[in-house]
């Protein structure tokens, strides 16, 4: 009676593969093998080739086969955008804010600059400072104390010490000429005068963005440029102005052509000033003019 054969013996009996050439029949290779070994042989290869395929739809292959993908990426880009636009808004808020702040400097008008209150004028500002005080007054002692203060000087000589930085900017001069009258901050004269033939062409002193480009009643066309080392310079009296505010200019560019324009003028000249962090500066002192 022949014996029934069961899932065991089928999977554990050995078969013998043997290769042989076509011609002679000789032996080339011998395989040993039984059906759990082919099993276990090909659920190996499908798990590594199916967890080679869940990686690369994961990774390389996601953007054509994960459908999200896309939403995914245009998300990720969505809020990039959106954090690069408020970093941009919030500059673009500081500068005009600065800009809108020297026009009104320039301009010397009352107008409206923030939160709808206007900038208090020189002689506001100097009546509530000195509101307690009777400065006609004041006792003969104090009187001469404050005059030999004012004549000083020293509230100047103190500005000179906070300045060291602009010595490592190389300045180009501005336009070749005479200077008729210096910088002198006891008259009021925050510049120096620069007198020099028709039609001369005004330089930028150095790399910057303009952030002043129009016409006052006092000093005609104006052009004001930021620099490095928060350091400003003005060129007043221009009879015209190649720049417009927000160009981005480098040393010795084109930026005016020498003018008579303005009520504060008496001929044709450049008037030129310095100011670094809000208080102005000799330019002879940096720039050889």
């Amino acid at each position: 009676m022949k014996s029934r054969k069961t899932l065991s013996n089928w999977l554990t009996n050995r078969y013998l593969l043997i290769i042989r050439n076509e011609e002679n029949f000789a032996e080339k290779s011998t395989f040993s093998f039984n059906y759990a070994k082919l099993i276990v042989f090909f659920v190996s290869i499908f798990i590594i080739f199916l967890t080679i395929s869940l990686y690369l739809s994961k990774t390389i292959l996601s953007q054509w086969v994960d459908p999200r993908h896309a939403e995914l990426e245009t998300n990720r880009k969505l809020i990039a955008l959106s954090l690069a636009i408020d970093s941009l808004a919030n500059e673009v808020a500081k500068k005009d804010k600065f800009i809108h702040s020297f026009q009104y400097v320039l301009t010397g008008n009352d107008e409206v600059i923030e939160l709808g209150k206007s900038v208090p004028s020189d002689s506001e500002r100097l009546q509530n400072l000195n509101k307690d005080v009777n400065l006609y007054n004041l006792p003969e002692i104090d009187s001469a104390f404050r005059k030999e203060f004012e004549d000083s000087g020293i509230g100047i000589t103190r500005r000179s010490g906070e300045i060291a930085d602009l010595q490592e900017i190389f300045f180009f001069s501005p336009v070749s000429g005479i200077i008729t009258s210096p910088y002198n901050s006891k008259r009021d004269h925050y510049g120096v005068d620069i007198v020099s033939k028709s039609n001369e062409p005004i330089k930028s002193v150095a790399d910057g963005t303009v952030i002043f480009s129009s016409w006052t009643q006092e000093t005609g066309n104006v052009i004001a440029i930021q620099h490095r080392s928060n350091l400003i310079s003005i060129y007043k009296h221009n009879s015209a102005l190649l720049k417009k505010t927000g160009n981005f200019v480098r040393a010795g560019d084109l930026v005016a052509i020498i003018g008579n324009s303005g009520e504060l003028t008496s001929g044709p000249h450049l008037h030129f000033e310095l100011w670094h962090n809000g208080n102005p500066v000799d330019p002879e002192a940096y720039i050889s003019l």
